[in-house]
């Protein structure tokens, strides 16, 4: 029999071959997906290629159909981001003010759009701008996305507002500050990491989405990812590998930036799940 030594050893391997394991299972298809886009082959062949070039990224910039798409992202994502800021701000200074019970409530109809797939959402924004045709298509995107990023913005400033303690704004008050006063002066700056964490979600989740854009995209306005489908549809190679290399990069340097504001650990493990 196994001494109760041996056996720890040997359950430590275990679960460091488990974590290696999964690791691997993980990172494999991002390590392929980035060697492909550098391919120097003009089709795409068994990995790995056995050159590599940048001609891909290339194409990639020079494909206007791509970078019309890439744009329309962008400016999406930056219109999301500002308009999620402002309003999950407003919002998170509002119920942070409410009563535990109202708290609660209002919160849990903030965050509901988190626990529903974004197909229903999609479909169900597609069916009411039939219905009601009232905005053009950019506006209708940025609506949807608007309805996914606010979620992030609201518990992401809820996380910073909790730590602000009472006394603080009722010191500016006694001391002659108006509320205004107190907000700007006091909340809000001690709030900012909170803030700055939630608009960088909202911005890495516009950029990224597809289930609610593709359904409230049409032939002249169409986000990357909407691009990308398409073209995996009607002519596929390894420009789209290229693309994702370029998104790949762009949700990381968001990472790095999130680690430097708030830390990803509080962020992720703290933010989300644990007030």
């Amino acid at each position: 029999m196994l001494s109760r030594r041996n056996a720890d050893v040997l359950l430590a391997w275990c679960v460091t071959g488990i974590v290696a394991a999964t690791a691997i299972f993980l990172l494999f298809p991002v390590i392929v997906t980035v060697f492909m886009a550098f391919d120097g082959r003009d089709f795409m062949g068994p990995f790995p290629p056995p050159s590599l070039s940048i001609k891909w990224f290339e194409q990639l910039f020079d494909n206007a159909y791509l970078w019309s798409g890439f744009q329309t992202s962008l400016m999406l994502a930056i219109a999301t981001t500002v308009l999620a800021a402002a309003i999950g701000t407003s919002a998170a200074v509002a119920i942070s003010g409410m009563s535990p019970r109202s708290r609660d409530v209002i919160t849990t109809i903030f965050l509901s759009p988190l626990v529903i797939p974004g197909v229903i959402i999609g479909f169900a924004l597609l069916m009411f701008f039939s219905v009601f045709d009232l905005l053009p298509p950019f506006a209708r995107l940025l609506a949807g996305h608007l309805i996914i990023a606010l979620p992030y913005t609201i518990r992401m400033t809820l996380i910073g507002l909790t730590g602000i303690s009472e006394t603080l704004g009722e010191a500016a008050l006694s001391l002659g500050a108006n509320a205004r006063q107190t907000f700007f002066t006091i909340t809000l700056p001690l709030a900012k990491s909170g803030i700055t964490a939630g608009a960088i979600f909202a911005f890495a989740f516009s950029m990224d989405d597809v289930a609610i854009s593709i359904f409230l995209c049409d032939y002249n306005t169409y986000t990357l990812p909407v691009a990308l489908i398409s073209l995996m549809r009607s002519h596929l190679d390894l420009t789209i590998a290229a693309a994702a290399v370029v998104l790949m990069g762009l949700t990381f340097a968001l990472l790095v930036v999130l680690d430097r504001v708030i830390g990803l650990e509080r962020a992720i493990g703290q933010g989300i799940y644990r007030a």
